[in-house]
């Protein structure tokens, strides 16, 4: 029987990889049915998964993942940038197992991006940044990034981002060449300059019903513009400018 650590890291996984979007509704019963356990293990799933800020539940409606707000979205990504950017700063110098790791894992990104497997490839693309805070030997980082990770993973199919994944692909290459090299101050940039590139790809600016919430009603509920009737041709000599009277009748 699977644990509640294993039914939430299923979870978290099927986020990266794009196969729950923002909103999806999980029930504790169907859940509870697929991985063949009680209702109360997935319970404490659930409850762990909220904690963490990648579900969010509802008295009467039930649990569902969350759908992050704008301003949600720019705080993430300023997080991420903030741990990601100053834990390549503070860690020291990686040895060739952590390089090989990170080449072996860009290996599987090359692959995946080049493949058909949408899954795969959003999976790995995230996971990089799990595996180089794994690599620099903070696991603690790593577990919040991996959360920071699906949640931005979340906030790019909820705001359609437009980032392109072989783009993606080759920042992590150039940010490990630059570990391999010890080039530290070269790395924090490349990793700020992606985090950077991969948020100004989401469409965050507000729509114009946000600024006005009665806008589709204000513009459905509007007069309707009365446009003149063109003149008709005169038949006994005067013009008529208004159109015949019509039988409500003959509407009904």
């Amino acid at each position: 029987m699977p644990s509640a650590a294993d039914i939430s890291s299923r979870i978290i996984e099927a986020v990266m990889a794009q196969k729950l979007a923002p909103g999806t509704r999980l029930g504790e019963q169907q859940l509870a049915m697929l991985f063949d356990c009680s209702r109360t293990i997935v319970r404490e799933a659930l409850t762990r998964l909220a904690t963490r800020g990648i579900v969010t539940v509802s008295a009467r409606r039930g649990w569902f993942v969350v759908e992050p707000s704008r301003e949600e979205a720019r705080e993430a990504f300023d997080a991420r940038r903030v741990i990601e950017v100053g834990l390549i700063r503070e860690m020291p110098p990686m040895d060739k197992s952590a390089i090989r790791r990170l080449r072996q894992h860009l290996q599987r990104e090359k692959a995946a991006v080049r493949g058909t497997d949408v899954g795969a490839r959003s999976f790995l693309l995230g996971d990089f940044h799990v595996c180089l805070a794994e690599c620099l030997g903070n696991h603690l980082l790593a577990d919040t990034l991996r959360d920071f990770t699906a949640r931005t993973t979340l906030i790019a199919m909820l705001y359609q981002s437009s980032h392109d994944a072989v783009q993606s692909c080759e920042d992590h290459v150039q940010i490990v060449a630059a570990l391999e090299a010890g080039d530290t101050a070269l790395a924090e940039q490349l990793m700020a300059r992606h985090i950077g590139s991969v948020k100004d790809a989401l469409r965050l600016k507000p729509a114009a019903a946000d600024d006005d919430p009665l806008s589709g009603l204000r513009d459905a509920l509007a007069p309707v513009a009365k446009t003149p009737y063109p003149p008709l041709p005169p038949a006994d000599g005067k013009a008529v400018s208004d159109p015949p009277a019509t039988y409500l009748g003959a509407l009904l």
